[in-house]
């Protein structure tokens, strides 16, 4: 056995980029997005933090309105079609805005109330593991991030960030709570030693803690489902019910009602209550096994999503003046 695992360790380390044959959304090619993006519109770009691998976790502000909600892609290596979709959101609420077009019936103009602040990829690293580039590791490094995916070659699974930990199990609300079978890292599931341990986590716990968002969204993939109750005081049942049920309604994904399934330690667990304020998990895409959603499913989640958040821009704009 020893030997066995000699040989492929061998093997590894001569061959270790084994890249997804389908098409994907990389880091790079959202680097790239971005950057026509900027230099069409000009747009509020910050670096919130950086990767347990020293990539920039970037968030863009869309808007002249001083509160704002927030939208966030790809906790999770493995679901990079929400960093995608939020680009493509960004692009065409850019045009729209300096346009004076409406969005989807919304006038574009509730951007001057109330801004979108996007953070595409949390995750850049567990995105490029997943996709088979392991061109920012060490040669130890790509021999832990091997062994953390079980001595095998298939990236696909990949769900953590390049240290092996779930960046959606990571926030303090009900982290003590969550059972999990992994207590090291490892691709998925491991929830870390404490909370906000891993660097993009708590980059992004601290920059919500800074913007004060009046609604955030967490993208995942997949099942089309919406999550939006964790904790909730009963005072705001109503209201964050009432939201989670316009997004249903747009997007045709099934609202789920979790009190069996809210195991806490996620964003949007630690928002509900950090903040007393409404959140969502939306998962993109049919139901998928241990990898990505394939990009052919792209049009259509974008299709249901296209205008969800100029909506959330207007229920927040509604709350903020109530």
């Amino acid at each position: 056995m020893r030997k066995l695992m000699l040989i492929g360790m061998f093997i590894f380390l001569l061959f270790p980029e084994t890249t997804l044959a389908e098409e994907v959304y990389s880091p790079e090619r959202m680097e790239a997005d971005l950057q026509e993006i900027q230099n069409q519109y000009d747009l509020d770009e910050q670096i919130i933090g950086k990767t347990e691998k020293g990539k920039n976790i970037k968030a863009v502000k869309l808007g002249e309105g001083r509160r704002s909600i927030l939208l966030v892609g790809s906790h999770h290596g493995r679901e990079w079609l929400s960093s995608k979709l939020l680009m493509s959101m960004l692009e065409d609420y850019a045009g729209a805005y300096r346009a004076g077009k409406p969005i989807g019936g919304y006038s574009s103009a509730l951007l001057d109330e109330v801004s979108i602040w996007f953070i595409p990829m949390l995750n850049p690293d567990g995105v490029s593991i997943q996709q088979g580039d392991l061109s920012n590791l060490s040669f130890i490094e790509k021999t832990a991030v091997w062994k953390m995916n079980r001595y095998s070659n298939n990236w696909s699974r990949w769900k953590a960030n390049a240290k092996g930990i779930d960046l959606n199990r990571q926030y303090p609300a009900g982290w003590k709570e969550v059972m999990s079978n992994e207590t090291k890292p490892t691709y998925q599931f491991y929830k870390g030693e404490h909370p906000l341990e891993a660097a993009e986590v708590k980059a992004l716990a601290d920059f919500t803690r800074e913007i004060d968002p009046l609604i955030a969204v967490s993208y995942h993939t997949s099942g089309r489902e919406i999550f939006w109750h964790y904790q909730n005081k009963r005072e705001n049942m109503a209201r964050d019910y009432g939201i989670a049920k316009k997004t249903a309604e747009m997007t045709g994904y099934e609202l789920t009602f979790p009190e069996k399934e809210a195991v806490g330690s996620g964003f949007t667990d630690w928002f509900i209550t950090e903040f007393g304020r409404p959140g969502m998990t939306i998962e993109l895409s049919y139901l998928v096994d241990e990898t990505n959603p394939p990009m052919s499913v792209f049009p259509e989640e974008w299709k249901r999503n296209h205008f969800v958040g100029i909506m959330l821009v207007n229920e927040a704009n509604l709350l903020h003046n109530n």
